[in-house]
């Protein structure tokens, strides 16, 4: 039987001291995340069980351009290669010599590795979204309207209106955290960054939706 790895995914854990009203929120990081079209960073990922035991660490770069289009590499302890070019999703494995195939459908986008690659109004439009301020950070709280998701609360926090911290919590409690680094906005990122061809070998899987 092939053990499938985690996949990579974004996080968060900060609790701040005032929650402003939800509307203020969605408008607020709306106004936020529109200019952004392109967004490159290194990140430092720990995935923490509900007892807050550390599960898994990871580390790699990102590459985002909206709309859709996603590249997330893990280069340690493993590699390990998720890329959207806005119609297809492939999660590719090279110890396992396996790519699996997804199309980019809405419950794929509410998965938080793609989730910033959409579009600024249609995440607030699906999310329930809150806000609270300390000194420069702010923090977003998002809250899914569809229960159909892969998690139960995503946190967003920003310094100087750059992302730089995320949290994902799902049913169980289990956290995924990201701290971003060397981030980079709105630069040019060749298309040939979210096309992926197998390796020959390569056992390709395509999940049908």
């Amino acid at each position: 039987m092939t053990v499938k790895k985690p996949l990579a995914a974004l996080a968060l854990l900060v609790t701040m001291p005032v929650t402003a009203l939800a509307s203020e929120g969605a408008e607020r990081l709306t106004r936020m995340l529109k200019p952004v079209q392109t967004y490159v960073a290194d990140f430092e990922q720990q995935i923490l069980d509900g007892s807050g035991q550390r599960l898994q660490e990871a580390s790699g770069r990102m590459w985002l351009s909206r709309p859709g289009r996603f590249r997330w590499e893990v280069d340690a302890p493993y590699q390990q290669l998720v890329v959207s070019d806005g119609e297809e999703v492939i999660l590719y494995d090279p110890d396992l010599e396996q790519a699996t195939v997804q199309a980019l459908d809405q419950r794929v986008t509410h998965t938080p590795a793609l989730l910033l690659s959409g579009s600024a109004d249609e995440l607030t439009a699906s999310y329930d979204v809150t806000r609270a301020q300390q000194g420069a950070t702010e923090t977003f709280t998002l809250t899914p309207k569809d229960p159909d998701t892969l998690f139960e609360e995503l946190k967003m926090s920003f310094r100087g209106e750059r992302l730089h911290f995320l949290q994902m919590t799902d049913s169980t409690g289990q956290r995924t955290g990201i701290e971003f680094d060397d981030v980079q906005q709105n630069v040019a990122v060749p298309e040939a960054r979210f096309r992926f061809e197998p390796p020959q070998g390569t056992d390709v899987i395509r999940e049908m939706q």
